[in-house]
C-alpha cells in the first residue's frame, strides 16, 4: 500500500505512528523564497536536511522521509553525515512498517 503513497502522504502517517513520550519531532521544511527581489532560504540544514528533524531524550534525531523508490540528494548524504559524525541519529523511513519497527527498538530501550 504504502508503495502508490506519495512523500507527503507517507510523511502524514508515519508521524502519526512516531507518538512515543520521549520523542519530539518537527516537520523541517526547507526551501527558498523570494521577497522582494532577494532568495531567503528557510528551513535546518538547507539545502538537503531532513524532513523531520528533533529530540529522543535529549540527542537530535533526523527522519528523512521516501517513498520506496526514492533517493536521497547529495544535500541529503551530507546532512546525514554532519548529523552522525556529531553524535545524532539519522534515518530514511520508507513505510509506516519501518516507522513500526523503529518506533519498537526505542520502546524496547526504554
Amino acid at each position: 500500500m504504502t508503495a502508490t503513497l506519495t512523500e507527503s502522504q507517507l510523511q502524514d502517517q508515519i508521524r502519526i505512528v512516531l507518538n512515543h513520550p520521549d520523542l519530539v519531532l518537527w516537520r523541517n521544511n526547507c526551501g527558498v523564497a523570494e521577497r522582494n527581489g532577494h532568495k531567503i532560504r528557510f528551513g535546518v540544514g538547507n539545502p538537503g536536511g531532513a524532513d523531520l528533524i528533533g529530540l529522543f531524550r535529549g540527542a537530535f534525531v533526523a527522519i528523512e522521509i521516501k517513498t520506496l523508490t526514492g533517493r536521497q540528494s547529495p544535500e541529503q548524504k551530507l546532512f546525514q553525515q554532519l548529523v552522525e559524525r556529531k553524535g545524532g541519529t539519522y534515518l530514511i523511513l520508507r513505510s509506516v512498517e519501518d516507522a513500526h519497527a523503529w518506533l519498537s527498538g526505542l520502546k524496547a530501550a526504554a
